[in-house]
């Protein structure tokens, strides 16, 4: 059976392909999608507290799950060009951090791990 995330992505390729967009996606129109797509998400913020950008109406919230679903679409496009496995990926960067910030040295603090 095909777990959610391959599924969902299979579909979201399918959505690029049936209108050939893919002729548009290289690696570096994908990263700077993504970084547009991260720039709007934080516009949403801009201007709150910290207070505020906990407590969001409904139509800011319906906000930010657009631009997450965007940056989404747009790293799994980016997988793709790269034959990445996304989940992969994390489970490895989760292993790298561990490493880098183990627990007894950075529990509670926001120190970088060259500042330890």
């Amino acid at each position: 059976m095909e777990n959610k995330l391959a599924l969902l992505k299979r579909e979201i390729l399918a959505f690029r392909d049936k209108r050939d967009w893919r002729q548009y996606h290289d690696p570096k129109s994908l990263s700077q999608a993504i970084g547009i797509e991260a720039a709007e998400l934080q516009e949403i913020f801009l201007w709150m507290t910290t207070d505020q950008a906990y407590r969001l109406n409904n139509v800011d919230k319906a906000r930010v799950r657009e631009e997450l679903a965007d940056i989404f679409i747009f790293m799994m496009y980016l997988c793709d060009t790269f034959d990445i496995d996304l989940l992969q990926s994390v489970a490895l960067k989760l292993e790298k951090n561990a490493l880098k910030y183990p627990i007894e040295k950075s529990k509670g603090l926001s120190t970088k791990y060259t500042d330890f």
